[in-house]
């Protein structure tokens, strides 16, 4: 299955993001070849089971402005800012990170992968 395929890409490409680093949805996406697959990237760490999050640090990914993604469980919400915190991720007032200082790669989201890519 061709999700399948897609899932465990997102994983193996998640599990590169070094501690105190974040992404996008849409980075990931990207750096798949799937520009357009922001939202299948978000559906592919929220099927993480239990163990699996153990071993993919799904909460090193977050939206395009920096933020963390509200999916209907704060909690959940909250436990990522922890754990990102406690990784060395600071938020600014606006609840936002700094991509040059906390993105990975090294690079801003809103410069296009591809270009760089060619």
């Amino acid at each position: 299955n061709s999700e399948i395929s897609f899932f465990k890409e997102v994983y193996v490409l998640v599990k590169k993001i070094p501690k105190g680093k974040v992404t996008s949805y849409g980075r990931i996406a990207a750096l798949l070849g799937k520009p357009r697959a922001a939202r299948a990237v978000g559906y592919a760490l929220n099927a993480l089971s239990k163990d699996q999050e153990q071993k993919v640090p799904w909460q090193r990914v977050i939206n395009s402005q920096g933020k963390i993604s509200f999916r209907g469980d704060t909690g959940r919400s909250i436990l990522q800012r922890k754990i990102l915190e406690d990784e060395g991720v600071k938020f600014d007032f606006a609840d936002k990170i700094d991509w040059k200082v906390f993105g990975w790669p090294d690079m801003i989201p809103s410069k296009s992968l591809l270009k760089k890519r060619n």
